[in-house]
């Protein structure tokens, strides 16, 4: 029977068994997906109000959405 939410180790097998092209890619989105959440969020710490279309505190929330809260903030969020 397979668990609905596996443990670590099983986690850690399952990647352990990826190609390493898959396992560098999975990594490299990782990295880039966390960069652009703080460079978002620094730039929202340091952007005026008036430089944002909308509330800041949205967009700070709106980063948590993987891959499309830093994408937005950066294509729509700023003036």
């Amino acid at each position: 029977m397979t668990s609905r939410n596996p443990s670590l180790a099983q986690i850690r097998n399952e990647f352990k068994d990826l190609s390493t092209a898959a396992r560098v890619s999975i990594i490299a989105a990782v990295v880039l997906e966390l960069a652009g959440k703080i460079a978002s969020w620094v730039d929202l710490s340091r952007r005026p109000a008036g430089s944002v279309r909308g509330p800041k505190w949205v967009w700070a929330l709106a980063q948590l959405i993987n891959g499309v809260g830093p994408a937005a903030y950066w294509a729509f969020g700023r003036r």
